[in-house]
């Protein structure tokens, strides 16, 4: 998520970058593997992205730029698009049954749509910010900005429950942005920052870290916004993807955990 009042000002950001402390290196620290680099859209500034029935969907924003998408996963063409209105900036997007759904920043609004049409069938409203969107099955988890992941009926989008998430010292980790449920554990990135945190959703205690410092060349990046967002996952063939706003690769990734 693009945090600044301005969302443009990507200078202001890179400077922010250096000052924001990062999570602490503590321990229970994933290593992951590359398996696969493909190409990805660096004018897309990935809010989203899930992987379903073999298509990878995305979520982008930046007012007058945001949309939803089908993206093909092996030369990251565009398959299919829609542009939401220009005041909408887009943000997290999770499926349900034939559905896509989609947060935006600060309108409190969502978006519901049919995922093989793109078609619009609903709007829905919710307090605060929206930042990621991911789902258990039976609930939808969203993430805010701050260091509560809260749970939403998937009919109602009332909030049924929400997590308080802290690390291995209980202290609370904030800047929780995209999100994906994975084998029982919820994965958010971390804004700003190269780390992953795989959470437990009954308890929100982080189960671990991920650093993907170096995964990308920097010098690839094209802009000081083009950080760390986007996790996607396969449960079909077990496979883990991870890309970044405005990157021109998408990695699918082998994480090894250490309970």
């Amino acid at each position: 998520m693009f945090r600044l009042p301005c969302r443009l000002v990507l200078l202001v950001c890179a400077v922010a970058v250096s000052t924001i402390a990062q999570p602490p290196a503590l321990g229970h620290t994933d290593t992951y593997q590359i398996v696969h680099t493909y190409p990805h859209d660096s004018r897309a500034f990935t809010q989203g992205l899930i992987y379903v029935d073999g298509h990878m969907y995305e979520s982008t924003g930046l007012n007058g730029r945001s949309s939803i998408r089908m993206v093909d996963l092996s030369t990251g063409r565009v398959l299919q698009k829609y542009d939401l209105p220009a005041e909408y900036f887009g943000e997290g997007l999770t499926d349900w049954g034939s559905n896509l759904i989609q947060l935006t920043w600060r309108a409190h609004k969502g978006f519901v749509y049919d995922r093989f049409s793109f078609s619009l069938l609903r709007t829905f409203e919710y307090t605060g910010e929206g930042w990621g969107l991911t789902h258990d099955g039976r609930q939808l988890i969203m993430s805010d900005g701050t260091a509560y992941l809260r749970f939403l009926d998937p009919k109602s989008f009332r909030e049924t429950r929400r997590v308080h998430v802290t690390d291995e010292t209980g202290q609370a980790v904030e800047d929780l942005n995209e999100l994906e449920y994975i084998r029982g554990e919820i994965y958010a990135n971390i804004w700003l920052t190269d780390k992953i945190v795989r959470i437990s959703p009954r308890t929100g205690k982080i189960l671990g870290w991920i650093d993907l410092g170096g995964i990308i060349d920097k010098h690839e990046l094209e802009s000081f916004g083009a950080v760390l967002n986007g996790i996607a996952y396969d449960s079909t063939a077990d496979r883990l993807f991870v890309t970044g706003k405005l990157w021109p690769k998408l990695f699918e990734i082998r994480v090894a955990t250490h309970q």
